[in-house]
């Protein structure tokens, strides 16, 4: 057997894997309702001021990004978009959600949401 070492795989070596994962994973979740959905803040021109991009699979709701415009921060936005998120799940049939963030980006903001700290990884994605 030979082993190789990829640097920067391309997007038909990391389907390659995913394909394999997916065809294991069928028997246990062929079911599991899964799509991407975003909610997005426009300001009064029409411009995105804020928004969240999740994935739903199953019963699960996964926050991949959430960002809103640093100049309005203080306004509500972020609580808005997340609430608007959580519902919308809640209507897909999800009972539960996730998200990772890094300890300089939003925790504080995700525990007043309501959300609980399951795990820490210190030092990640590096020390200082």
């Amino acid at each position: 057997m030979e082993f190789h070492i990829v640097n920067d795989p391309n997007a038909d070596d990391i389907m390659d894997v995913r394909r394999g994962l997916i065809a294991f994973n069928d028997p246990f979740v062929e079911d599991a309702q899964e799509m991407d959905v975003g909610v997005y803040a426009l300001d009064d021109a029409g411009k995105r001021v804020g928004g969240i991009v999740s994935k739903i699979w199953g019963n699960w709701m996964y926050i991949r990004f959430l960002w809103v415009d640093p100049a309005l921060g203080d306004k509500g936005i972020g609580t808005q978009i997340i609430q608007k998120m959580e519902d919308h799940a809640i209507e897909q049939g999800c009972h539960s959600a996730w998200v990772d963030t890094l300890s300089f980006q939003a925790k504080p903001f995700y525990e007043k949401c309501g959300y609980r700290c399951q795990m820490t990884l210190d030092d990640y994605p590096v020390a200082h």
